[in-house]
């Protein structure tokens, strides 16, 4: 029986005896992925939607990508915008119905560029647009206060916990990204961190502050030891799990919003340190290309979402505390002053 934590083996998308068939080939564009430098936890994703696209089209007898017609796609796509929750019956989220099909476009492409298809029958499928909307929480300066004194650390898994919540806060990580340091990332004495993977395989080095950075040196003198059970299965993982492995992504979002319940904040998880970090910052004056920077977005449009999050915080400042914000009725002598 593997230990607890340890990592399951990679189920293949189907029977891969026949190398033109689809399993096989998606296989090999999964491979391509990862050796672009795409994130692991991408392509476990891409590999999920794969699987489903390749399962329904084994249904209906299709097995090479020479048999996926424009018209076999066009029946996908209305299949998965039809989808439903399991649980709840719901329709599946606009991002979860896109993330279905955008690696369906991506493996016709690389097949076409690899030389297995001649013409790419994806290659005008439209897909639904994702409005970006404002980040739906955002902490205060004392909110956030609140959240990092939960954590008890006088216990070991207390002291570790400060330290991640500290420089989410600090830094801006992705959960993805943090899962991902190793111990050697952190450089204290220039105050920063390198990020190796990022969202598409970008690397990037984010400064952090010299509080995350105390905290996080407590953390490795202090508790990581402890948290290691066989100095032979430690891989140099930054933050450890109670059972010595690295963390899992679903662990640590539980983490954080068993924090931010605790400090009666209910509002989030790991993300809205991220959403924080970007507004806080630009409300105290940075600048947005630097935020963008930070937080290893491609587009600055992307970043400019918390700039409209920053504008609104300034408009309810501005409505509670200038005297003219609140409307009063008209008065006679105001009409004939202006007269």
């Amino acid at each position: 029986m593997p230990r607890k934590g340890a990592r399951r083996p990679v189920r293949p998308l189907g029977d891969l005896t026949d190398p033109h068939a689809l399993p096989a080939l998606g296989e090999a564009f999964l491979a391509h992925m990862a050796a672009v430098g795409m994130s692991p936890q991408t392509i476990k994703s891409c590999r999920f939607a794969l699987r489903e696209f390749f399962e329904w089209l084994k249904e209906r007898g299709v097995a090479r990508p020479a048999d996926v017609t424009r018209a076999v796609l066009l029946r996908y796509r209305a299949h998965v915008m039809s989808k439903r929750r399991h649980d709840d019956d719901r329709p599946l989220a606009l991002q979860s119905r896109i993330m279905r099909l955008l690696p369906a476009k991506a493996f016709f492409r690389f097949l076409v560029k690899e030389g297995y298809l001649a013409s790419n029958p994806a290659s005008d499928l439209e897909l639904p647009k994702l409005k970006r909307g404002l980040p739906r929480h955002v902490l205060s300066v004392e909110e956030t206060e609140q959240i990092l004194a939960v954590p008890d650390t006088k216990t070991t898994l207390g002291l570790r916990d400060r330290a991640i919540l500290e420089l989410l806060y600090s830094s801006g990580l992705r959960r993805s990204e943090l899962i991902a340091l190793a111990v050697d990332d952190v450089d204290a004495g220039r105050g920063l961190v390198t990020v190796r993977s990022g969202k598409g395989g970008k690397a990037r080095v984010v400064p952090v502050g010299e509080r995350a950075l105390q905290w996080i040196q407590r953390y490795l003198d202090e508790a990581r030891a402890e948290l290691v059970l066989d100095d032979s299965d430690d891989d140099g993982a930054l933050f450890l799990s109670s059972w010595g492995g690295a963390l899992g992504p679903n662990t640590l979002s539980a983490m954080a919003k068993r924090y931010v319940d605790a400090a009666g904040v209910n509002k989030g998880s790991c993300h809205l340190f991220r959403h924080t970090m970007a507004t806080q910052m630009l409300e105290h004056g940075a600048d947005v290309r630097f935020i963008q920077e930070m937080l290893g977005h491609a587009l600055l449009e992307t970043t400019q979402i918390y700039t409209k999050v920053s504008v609104l915080k300034l408009k309810e400042v501005h409505a509670r505390t200038h005297p003219a914000s609140r409307p009063r009725p008209p008065h006679d002598d105001d009409d004939s002053a202006s007269s």
